[in-house]
């Protein structure tokens, strides 16, 4: 019996696997270009989390479903495969389908005002397109919407039987909140423990978090050098495939290492050589919230070929991140809590106080030479909208232009990428830029 025939939930799952497996044919066919030689190796690092789970299920093994923040060096320590809920919108989204599984959402009752990418998850769980896994781990944090997916979760009738936990995050950034939120991810590593027959053994997860030390150390000279003029990338290699190594597909593993170092030699000859994304950068972009991943193909090459807008920096990109200290048990948990709820991105933003969007714009705009900061105004970040005074006054204070957008970052009917741009345009000329 075919995969497929016993267990019907993995039809997209094996779908956008094939998708990428196509998109990494086309990388390939373009290997000639360095950068893309490297997205060729996110691809295969993404279709190697997709055989796993696929192998999981064919073989009876635990997986789990988790979240970026929530500590993915311990799956790695532990050899759990894991995927998150909410990951189709964000990585499926240039697959012909997406506009279909919006409406179909919508058509399922979920009001077109809730956030896009929790909307689609929803959909993808009560239609039965979501793998099974051993266990969840539910996410609590940053916004509402996320606990909100997860009480559907627990109520759909194939879920419902699956042990779930979800970590508690606590609001403030202090030391007691560390020790708090220390202790959730040690009371998780045992409910996994419970539920797999795995155990985790500390050795290995020192041997990840080393890993993952030397990873985001390589990010951090990477972004160095996107410091430079002309930044060494924009859009099309940089944050989102940083963001998507250290944290999702490599967490703690040398490929994810090797895979940094490859990133750092590409942007040091790019930076001696003065090249960069566009023959002549003349805007400095700082993208604060998520790429519009519904429509990225449509709206950022614009940018940069007609205006010589570069996307120095964005929101998941946001370095710097915590090193974990491995030498001392009680404060690599510590670290390890810090890196997860402190600093990990739009959790950062989202969760805690106002100012630490205020905070990030300062530190980005001073340190990356920025022209322009942009707050995309996602119609599902409710949070970061009740913020924006803060953010323009910054802005104001800095002497940098901010821009609020208003728009979907999955569904390009919301504002359309021709009215986005129009947009744009506009404001570049007001401001006297490009």
């Amino acid at each position: 019996m075919a995969l497929i025939d016993k267990h019907p939930e993995l039809a997209r799952y094996i779908s956008e696997q094939q998708w990428f497996e196509f998109l990494r044919e086309q990388t390939l066919a373009m290997s000639e270009i360095p950068e893309m030689q490297l997205q060729t190796k996110t691809l295969d690092s993404l279709l190697k989390m997709y055989g796993r789970i696929l192998g999981a299920v064919e073989n009876d093994e635990p997986f789990l479903a988790s979240y970026y923040c929530l500590a993915p060096e311990i799956y790695t320590a532990m050899n759990l495969p894991y995927y998150m809920v909410m990951q189709t919108p964000f990585l499926a989204s240039s697959v012909p389908y997406l506009i279909d599984d919006i409406d179909a959402a919508e058509a399922m009752g979920l009001g077109n005002d809730l956030c896009t990418a929790i909307r689609l998850s929803i959909y993808y769980v009560e239609a039965n397109l979501s793998p099974l896994p051993t266990c969840a781990l539910n996410l609590l944090f940053p916004c509402d919407g996320a606990p909100l997916l997860h009480e559907v979760i627990v109520r759909n009738e194939r879920w419902r039987n699956i042990p779930m936990f979800g970590c508690d995050p606590p609001y403030y950034m202090d030391e007691r909140s560390l020790s708090y939120f220390a202790g959730e991810l040690r009371k998780m590593v045992k409910f996994i423990e419970k539920h797999t027959g795995r155990k985790l053994d500390m050795d290995k997860l020192k041997e990840a978090l080393q890993y993952s030390n030397q990873i985001f150390e390589l990010w951090g000279e990477y972004n160095q050098l996107r410091r430079n003029v002309p930044s060494p990338h924009g859009w099309g290699i940089g944050a989102p495939q940083c963001f998507s190594q250290a944290w999702c597909y490599e967490a703690g593993t040398p490929q994810g290492v090797d895979w940094f170092k490859k990133l750092v030699e590409m942007a040091e000859l790019n930076v001696k050589n003065g090249v960069g994304p566009v023959p002549e950068e003349k805007i400095r972009l700082f993208w604060f919230d998520l790429l519009p991943y519904g429509w990225i193909f449509e709206f950022l090459p614009w940018l940069e070929e007609e205006w010589g807008a570069v996307l120095v920096m964005d929101m998941f990109g946001n370095y710097p991140y915590t090193m974990i200290d491995t030498s001392n048990e009680e404060q690599m948990w510590k670290d390890l809590a810090k890196r997860n709820l402190f600093d990990s991105p739009m959790v950062r933003q989202a969760r805690g106080v106002a100012e630490n969007f205020a905070g990030d714009i300062t530190r980005v705009v001073k340190d990356f030479k920025i022209d322009v900061v942009v707050w995309p105004g996602h119609m599902g970040h409710k949070d970061g909208s009740a913020s924006v005074g803060i953010m323009r006054e910054t802005c104001r204070d800095l002497n940098v232009p901010f821009v609020h957008l208003g728009l979907d970052l999955f569904d390009k009917r919301y504002s359309t990428p021709d009215q986005v741009k129009d947009k744009m345009s506009q404001f570049f000329r007001a401001m006297g830029l490009g």
